[in-house]
């Protein structure tokens, strides 16, 4: 090994690929071009993407985060997250006088149009992801009458259908590609006849950044996840972690949540990020390691991603007007006092 240095061995593995996916660059991006193009405000409904940092940032620039569509003023721009809203939230934006602009990521709205497909053809539909979570809330809204969730395969047993024959499972894009398989398989027992869907739900990003964890997980004695607690596939990468062999993994939203305890006797710390964390985050919590002897940093490289979504159309219109058009279309009358519907 050559002279013995004073911390021999110490070493930062970092995931490649990790951060940004296509769906998320393109949900940010459209927040800045949206502001760019009609200027502030425009109004977001929930997280555009769920990282503190990346909802701060877009805040300063001047957009405004509501949970309820109810809470845009009539005549405003309201954008759409890139966890996809049920159909319910369309008509919400119509009833209330607003041009929309939908950020939802393309592979979720494949997930939206596989239910809509199967519900018309009349199949129970068992959609694997987690309850509460706004995608799931999304892709159960466009058929809630087929829909059911199965969270986890704990939550299998009490999964009842009218035909056993004509049953299917969806999923959340953004869960852990083995629980959900476990899942699948649990359900698969209960009813032979269970279909899939034609192509798995779970989206590449989240199977890639999975993937680099589990490489590096069976190395790294602390694996430190950037994320925010509210992002489904970052916890989900603390998870794997833990399941690759890493002793301890943790989640930060910045690199000043990092604790110097947990590198008491650990020399490969893994350091990698959820979907929808940027970049300077990661080098923050680097510099931190780097200022405790962890310098030598090394990829782990488990995939190429080249993929890209072109921005929304909505972004090709004058949304502006469509939007003063809209208050209009009442004759005019409300422009001045909103009427409490």
């Amino acid at each position: 090994m050559g002279a013995m240095t004073a911390s021999p061995g110490r070493r930062v593995l970092l995931a490649a690929p990790r951060g940004y996916c296509a769906g998320v660059d393109r949900a940010v991006i459209a927040v800045e071009k949206a502001l760019e193009q009609y200027g502030a405000p425009i109004y977001v409904r929930h997280e555009i993407v769920h990282n503190k940092y990346v909802v701060q940032t877009l805040e300063k620039k001047g957009a405004v985060f509501v949970e309820r569509t109810e809470e845009v003023p009539e005549g405003n721009i309201v954008m759409f997250s890139a966890h996809g809203v049920a159909p319910v939230v369309h008509e919400e934006a119509a009833r209330g006088r607003l041009a929309t602009i939908d950020a939802t990521c393309p592979l979720v709205t494949k997930v939206h149009k596989e239910a809509v497909r199967f519900a018309n053809e009349d199949y129970d539909i068992l959609l694997i992801g987690h309850e509460g979570h706004e995608e799931v809330i999304g892709t159960s809204g466009e058929a809630p009458d087929h829909i059911q969730l199965v969270d986890g395969p704990a939550d299998v047993a009490k999964v009842e259908v009218r035909d056993p024959s004509r049953v299917v499972w969806l999923s959340q894009t953004t869960l852990s590609v083995d629980e959900t398989m476990e899942t699948v398989d649990a359900l698969q027992e209960k009813f032979p006849q269970l279909i899939s869907p034609p192509s798995d739900d779970i989206c590449y990003a989240t199977q890639n950044r999975q993937l680099a964890v589990k490489q590096m997980g069976a190395e790294a004695e602390l694996v430190i996840v950037v994320g925010s607690r509210n992002s489904s596939n970052s916890v989900r990468l603390v998870e794997v972690a833990k399941q690759a062999g890493s002793r301890a993994a943790h989640l930060v939203d910045f690199a000043d949540e990092c604790d110097e305890a947990w590198l008491d006797g650990v020399s490969t710390v893994g350091v990698t990020s959820g979907a929808s964390v940027p970049e300077v985050l990661v080098e923050q919590v680097l510099e931190w390691l780097s200022q405790r002897g962890f310098e030598d940093v090394e990829l782990v490289k488990a995939a190429e991603e080249s993929i890209t979504f072109s921005l929304p159309k909505e972004l090709r219109r004058d949304l502006r007007d469509e939007a003063a058009a809209l208050v209009a279309e009442r004759g005019g009358s409300g422009a001045a006092g909103a009427s409490a519907e």
